[in-house]
């Protein structure tokens, strides 16, 4: 079987539920007597180091950070007023963000952000939805910011203002 080598190293790419990172190497080791290929990853926004098998780095979600067309997709999915909420109870309604977060989808991540961010409008927040709202934010602003080559500080401003 044939492994087809995405990414190189020093590439930026995704980690679900961790962001991005760079790949600082891609290394051959040796488990239960057979080589495999990880791409060693560091997460930018914590230093954490992870090695993802190549052959199923796709499989664990593993990617690019978006181009300029899907920031903007981003970008409509926050500004959409249009979507219903929902009346589940918050356990279950934190669940469900955190399959979307861990799916690794910045369009799933920006839906997260976006609702958490509507239903903070109506009621308190628990300190979990609280944490994740955070985390949507954070994990969307850093790939943004890389994605347009632009300070996170920018970005950051610009979603603040897209929920003023």
């Amino acid at each position: 079987m044939k492994e087809t080598v995405v990414f190189a190293e020093g590439d930026m790419a995704v980690y679900p539920a961790h962001g991005v990172g760079v790949i600082k190497s891609i290394e051959t080791q040796s488990v239960a007597g057979v080589d495999h290929s990880f791409y060693v990853l560091e997460i930018l926004e914590n230093g954490m180091t992870i090695m993802i098998p190549t052959a199923s780095s796709e499989n664990v979600g593993l990617r690019a950070i978006v181009n300029t067309k899907q920031v903007d997709e981003v970008i409509g999915i926050l500004e959409d007023r249009t979507t219903e909420l929902g009346t589940q109870t918050w356990n279950r309604r934190y669940r469900d963000y955190m399959e979307k977060i861990k799916t690794g989808s910045v369009h799933e991540v920006a839906e997260v952000l976006r609702d958490l961010f509507l239903l903070s409008v109506d009621k308190d927040l628990s300190y979990g939805e609280k944490k994740m709202l955070d985390t949507a934010k954070s994990l969307l602003v850093k790939e943004l910011s890389l994605a347009q080559k632009i300070e996170e500080d920018s970005v950051s401003k610009r979603i603040d203002t897209i929920f003023a």
